[in-house]
């Protein structure tokens, strides 16, 4: 029987296999550090195959470069051998409910999301740290030592000399004390393994200040490509000047907006309001109800449209200087005869074209800025959490629901979509998912991670009994969902969440290094499973390497004086307990699981571990099974 792998994928093999496939002669041999062949690309037979001319030496090119990006993509690509550990008594609903908390580093998070959720996700947002050095949440303040940096960044070499005046080169000025690069290498790597996980109608939305706004742009266009680009939203987070600011009272913050294709992409509109519908009347009592008039000419000239036009008190138009009409001539009669040219109530203006409001489009097209009076301002996500745990100052800095409520409208959420937010702070992600459920009766499900960053212990925080930043985070969703219950009258509605906490894996290191154990260490590793770690520990580390969802409903039973775990009835079955027999073996084959998992020590002979498969090929050929 195969071994499951138990660790996240090696994203680098992966795309040394895709390379191999389209270019097998740049996929050579090469040794690893311990002298083991492995895969490897031939670079420069790889450039030379992607260009058209003699590849000679380094080519310049157009691209976002800063120390540490090779090492922040290494990090991305590398494989980690953690896990999920479940946390049944800080869930709600564990049983039932369909998101999820992930308590952790959120890179580690993101890796071992890989499989389980590729291509699943339809709206990521994230409001990672903005590098200010005020942040209350995350590290904020991506500061080095001026001698590190500068050796980092080639202003001085190895033995101290000076290689230029730094000071004349003000991108990344180590004058500044604080850096672009370390905050470009924390973010690269998370960018790249979340793309991964949006659908092809995708899209990502991340929130930022003037500090880092063009680096993340250039960034996401590597990353995303810059076709993808949708928009860059402005959102007026302030509502009143501050006089003493240095230069300009900033009132705005960026959310990015990229797509994972552009191509499969489609906008969602804004419900129309009696607001925004005040503009359409019916001056003229036409039966097809309120109109609007807009302009008809246009600056892209074409002869064929360049014509006459006699208003209905005599008076000729001809189209403005450097201008044409934007319909041709028989298009235009045809419009006229329909009634929809307006000349003005006198009948003598430029004509117009009438637009009706029974025949635009459901909806209106969202526009790039996002006014506080529509989705709410930095104040209004402050209050918020305040109603709610009923604290001032818990959390720095929260944005308000109408914010991600309108976020999750412009991303096209259907129903049944999946959000995520790896950046989680207090989860006004979740709060705004669940509430938009009770609204239009979907079910959309989120994934939060949060890092437990411990509280100051001089903060608001800690003085209200929150020892971290995941504590607040769970607690705003738990009452979050009760309110919104409660106001909503949805006793149906998901307000759960199954809390999950990254971890070390549950295999001892054995499992990884089989060949570093020695005859004499043999009997000291019979048992390759960590001591403190539970059977349901070890089903989610399976579930994780099996890419199976984490939110499916799981049913313990006994079989044969033994312990059998079904996740999603019969999509996987598992038993990690000893001494299993061949009865048991039949008896769980007779329920046909797609999957089913045992420990490899766990038969009560190496005869019926042997004839496991056969059993298996027997009574449900179509099960694959597996051991760890």
């Amino acid at each position: 029987m195969d071994k499951l792998k138990m660790h996240s994928p090696n994203l680098t093999e992966e795309h040394i296999r895709k390379i191999r496939d389209l270019f097998p002669g740049c996929v050579t041999e090469a040794k690893d550090e311990n002298g083991n062949l492995k895969l490897a690309v031939d670079f420069d037979l790889l450039k030379q195959e992607l260009s058209d001319s003699i590849v000679d030496g380094p080519q310049e090119r157009y691209h976002l470069n800063w120390p540490g990006k090779r090492e922040a993509l290494l990090t991305a690509n590398a494989p980690i051998a953690k896990t999920l550990r479940p946390c049944r008594e800080k869930s709600v609903d564990f049983e039932t409910t369909q998101n999820l908390f992930i308590e952790g580093d959120n890179l580690d998070a993101l890796k071992l999301l890989q499989e389980t959720y590729l291509g699943k996700v339809k709206m990521i947002y994230i409001d990672p740290p903005y590098n200010t050095g005020n942040d209350f949440i995350y590290e904020d303040d991506f500061a080095v030592d001026k001698s590190e940096y500068e050796l980092a960044s080639g202003v001085r070499d190895e033995q101290g000399n000076k290689q230029f005046e730094e000071d004349r080169w003000k991108q990344n000025s180590a004058a500044k004390g604080r850096f672009h690069s370390d905050w470009l290498s924390m973010m690269y790597p998370r960018l790249k393994l979340s793309r991964n996980l949006l659908r092809e109608d995708g899209v990502m939305f991340i929130s930022i200040d003037d500090g880092e706004v063009a680096q993340l742009r250039k960034m996401c266009d590597e990353v995303f490509g810059e076709g993808n680009f949708v928009a860059q939203l402005v959102w007026e987070r302030a509502f009143s000047p501050k006089n003493d600011a240095k230069f300009i009272s900033n009132s705005h913050d960026y959310v990015l907006m990229f797509a994972k294709s552009i191509l499969d992409f489609t906008i969602g509109r804004l419900e129309r309001t009696a607001e925004t519908d005040s503009r359409y009347t019916n001056p003229d009592n036409d039966p097809r109800g309120p109109w609007s008039s807009s302009d008809i000419s246009v600056k892209t000239y074409a002869a064929a449209n360049d014509y006459p036009i006699k208003a209905p008190s005599g008076k000729i138009i001809e189209p403005p200087a450097g201008r044409c009409w934007s319909l041709s001539k028989k298009a235009f009669l045809e419009r006229l005869e329909d009634n929809r040219i307006w000349f003005g109530p006198n009948g003598d203006n430029v004509p117009r074209i009438k637009r009706f409001l029974s025949e635009i489009r459901e909806g209106m097209t969202p526009t790039s800025i996002l006014f506080y009076k529509e989705v709410g301002h930095s104040q209004e996500g402050s209050q918020e959490v305040k109603k709610l745990l009923g604290d001032q100052g818990v959390f720095d800095g929260p944005k308000p629901v109408r914010l991600l409520r309108r976020l999750l409208t412009i991303a096209n959420t259907d129903k049944d979509a999946l959000i995520l937010d790896f950046f989680a702070g207090s989860s006004t992600t979740a709060h705004a998912v669940m509430q938009l459920n009770a609204e239009d009766g979907g079910n959309r499900k989120f994934i939060m991670v949060q890092l437990p960053e411990p509280c100051d212990a001089k903060s608001e925080a800690f003085r209200a009994g929150y020892q971290n930043i995941a504590e607040i985070s769970k607690e705003r969703i738990r009452r979050a969902g009760k309110k919104i219950k409660d106001e909503k009258s949805a006793s149906s509605l998901d307000t759960g969440f199954r809390v999950l906490k990254v971890d070390t894996s549950n295999m001892a290191e054995v499992y990884y290094t089989p060949d570093a154990v020695k005859q004499e260490m043999l009997f000291d590793n019979v048992n390759n499973i960590k001591p403190d770690r539970t059977p349901e520990d070890l089903l989610f580390q399976v579930l994780l390497d099996w890419g199976v969802e984490l939110t499916l409903p799981i049913r313990r039973e006994p079989m044969h004086g033994k312990t059998v775990f079904f996740v999603d009835e019969n999509a996987l079955a598992a038993c990690f307990d000893t001494g299993i027999t061949e009865e048991l073996v039949k008896a769980l084959a007779t329920y046909q699981p797609l999957r089913v998992i045992f420990r490899d020590n766990g038969f009560e002979s190496d005869a019926l571990k042997i004839n496991v498969e056969q059993i298996f090929r027997q009574l449900s050929p179509e099960t694959e099974v597996k051991t760890i």
